[in-house]
C-alpha cells in the first residue's frame, strides 16, 4: 500500500498516514446482509477479501460467552460472529486506530449491540481476560514473528475448550503455521480449504 507521499505503508500501524478516502461496501455472509465502512490505511478495503471469507463462512462459533477478533481491521469477522450468536460478546481489537474507528462505526451500521472494539497491539487490550473463541485473519505483512506471538500467546488468554481459529495462506507458512499450532496446543485440524486459503483451528485442552 502507498500513501500520499508515496512510500509504502502497511495497515498493521498505529496511524495510518494516508488519506483516508472512505467508502462502504456490502457483502452477504452466513445468509445475511451486511454493510461495513472502509477506508485507505486498513486491510481489504474495496471488499472483504477470500481468506476473511472463508474463516467467517467456516468459523465454529459457542453460543455464548467471550470471543475475541484480534486484528479485526474494520471488524467483519467479528461483527458477523455477534450477528451470528447474540447471546455472544465480541471484543474486537487492532493496532490500527482508524480500522478501530472505522470497526465501532460498522457495529452502529450494522445494529450489533453485543460487541465492542478496542485499541491497541495483539492482546494487551485484553489482558487477564478468558475466551471461549480467539479468530483472526492475521497481519501477514507484519511479519511472520507477529503471527506466531498470536498463536503462542493465544493460550493465556483461553478457557479449557475454547478455540484458536486463524486464516493461514496454503503457499505462505502453511507448514510453519501448523507446525506451531502443533507445539502450542498439541492438537489441529483444518477447518476449511478454500481459495487458496487454510483455516487452522487448535483446542485449549486441560494442562496447557
Amino acid at each position: 500500500m502507498l500513501n500520499s507521499n508515496g512510500s509504502v505503508e502497511h495497515y498493521f500501524t498505529q496511524k495510518p498516514k494516508s488519506k483516508p478516502e472512505f467508502r462502504l461496501i456490502r457483502a452477504y455472509l452466513r445468509g445475511r446482509d451486511f454493510q461495513f465502512m472502509t477506508a485507505a490505511g486498513v486491510f481489504s478495503k474495496r471488499r472483504i477479501d477470500l481468506g476473511t471469507k472463508v474463516l467467517i463462512e467456516h468459523m465454529v462459533l459457542p453460543e455464548e460467552g467471550y470471543a475475541l477478533d484480534i486484528g479485526c481491521g474494520y471488524g467483519a469477522i467479528g461483527i458477523v460472529a455477534a450477528a451470528t450468536n447474540p447471546k455472544l460478546h465480541v471484543i474486537m481489537v487492532d493496532v490500527n486506530r482508524r480500522a478501530v474507528k472505522l470497526a465501532k462505526r460498522n457495529i452502529k451500521i450494522n445494529n450489533i449491540d453485543n460487541a465492542e472494539v478496542r485499541c491497541g497491539n495483539l492482546y494487551e487490550p485484553v489482558k487477564g481476560m478468558l475466551f471461549d473463541c480467539i479468530l483472526s485473519n492475521p497481519p501477514i505483512s507484519a511479519g511472520l514473528t507477529t503471527v506466531e506471538a498470536i498463536i503462542a500467546e493465544a493460550p493465556k488468554y483461553m478457557r479449557d475448550g475454547a478455540t484458536l481459529q486463524m486464516v493461514v495462506r496454503s503457499k505462505i507458512g502453511r507448514a510453519r503455521f501448523a507446525r506451531i499450532f502443533n507445539e502450542v496446543f498439541g492438537n489441529f485440524t483444518v477447518l476449511a480449504r478454500e481459495s487458496g486459503y487454510r483455516i487452522l483451528m487448535a483446542e485449549k485442552r486441560s494442562g496447557i
